[in-house]
């Protein structure tokens, strides 16, 4: 990971037709089985040589083996009743039918390790793994145990831990943890959201990322974002704190944002990734304008410390589009590394 510019993905990828119904979220699987498990080994080899062939440098497994960025996760785990639903609010904008906690919550068992080691022996290039932050799994349920939404999220931090700690050893470079709630509830986020989402990565020699946007591009968060005016300063709340946090890496969305690209300053000293690709629109960028998004960026933060990314996940998008913004995204990247290397 010594180049400069290093490119990646956030999150998911679209996965083929025949393993899942292309364009949704928590899209159902199309096979059974062992079938099944075939068919996500299969996608996860198509997503890496997808990566590999249009110029990622960090490969990610796409969220190939999963249905749901933290859905997925959760149904793993012992304390979750996923029969017993209740609808809540998702992040103050949607609501959605989810599981309830019923009891302690624990892992009995690795969730993705093997996942990871399959990836693992797909390529030599280095690879990060994504796993969701406390305060958004907490986010994505209803607590009918803890009744304390800061106790349940220390015991999936720790929780996450674990897993961490055994996809590190499987192999993963980088663990990324996504907690889109950062952007919404801010008095939680500081009082102890930063300290579980720091308990969640303790100890790891792996590098770290968080992951902090406004969401898919689904219409939900689309018209959210309309609502926000004509800047959107929530960074502004969680960039200093996480500055100063354990956290190696900083995930944000940029391109086509009303976000100010000088917040990025309050992270001074930290590796930034800067989503240059747009998923709430399946128009597909110029190298040129990814080289542009990137460019502004280098003004407030050093080009060994940046690395060019999607905004979020590309999960909702058509594959030919997802695959054809991934191509821009590297294009855009070697215009401004060609231009920052000696001739």
């Amino acid at each position: 990971m010594n180049q400069i510019l290093s490119t990646s993905t956030v999150g998911s990828l679209p996965k083929p037709s025949w393993l899942a119904q292309p364009e949704t979220l928590w899209a159902p699987w199309r096979l059974e089985g062992d079938a099944l498990a075939e068919g996500k080994q299969d996608a996860l080899r198509v997503a890496t040589k997808e990566q590999s062939d249009r110029g990622i440098d960090i490969i990610s497994d796409g969220e190939q083996t999963r249905q749901h960025f933290v859905t997925t996760f959760i149904e793993h785990l012992d304390g979750v009743d996923f029969a017993k639903r209740e609808t809540v609010r998702i992040r103050d904008r949607y609501d959605a039918s989810v599981p309830t906690v019923v009891d302690a919550v624990s892992r009995a068992e690795p969730v993705f390790v093997n996942d990871a080691a399959f990836l693992r022996q797909q390529t030599d290039q280095p690879i990060k793994w994504a796993l969701p932050g406390p305060m958004t799994m907490i986010d994505t349920l209803y607590d009918a145990h803890y009744s304390s939404r800061e106790k349940l999220a220390w015991e999936f931090a720790t929780i996450l831990n674990q897993e961490a700690r055994e996809l590190e050893a499987a192999g993963v470079d980088i663990i990324q943890f996504d907690e889109p709630a950062f952007n919404v509830y801010f008095d939680e986020m500081k009082d102890w959201g930063i300290a579980t989402l720091e308990r969640a990565a303790e100890g790891l020699r792996a590098e770290t990322a968080v992951h902090i946007c406004y969401g898919y591009g689904i219409k939900a968060n689309i018209d959210w974002k309309a609502s926000l005016g004509a800047e959107w300063r929530q960074y502004e709340e969680s960039f200093p704190l996480l500055q100063q946090s354990s956290i190696d890496t900083i995930s944000l969305e940029c391109h086509n944002s009303h976000v100010p690209v000088e917040l990025i300053e309050l992270l001074r000293g930290k590796k930034v990734m800067l989503g240059a690709i747009d998923v709430a629109s399946e128009e597909i960028e110029t190298a040129e304008e990814v080289a542009d998004t990137i460019r502004d960026a280098l003004r407030f933060v050093d080009a060994d410390k940046l690395v060019p990314s999607t905004n979020c996940g590309m999960a909702p998008l058509p594959r030919e589009v997802a695959f054809a913004k991934l191509s821009a995204l590297s294009a855009g990247t070697r215009i401004v590394r060609d231009e920052l290397s000696p001739a």
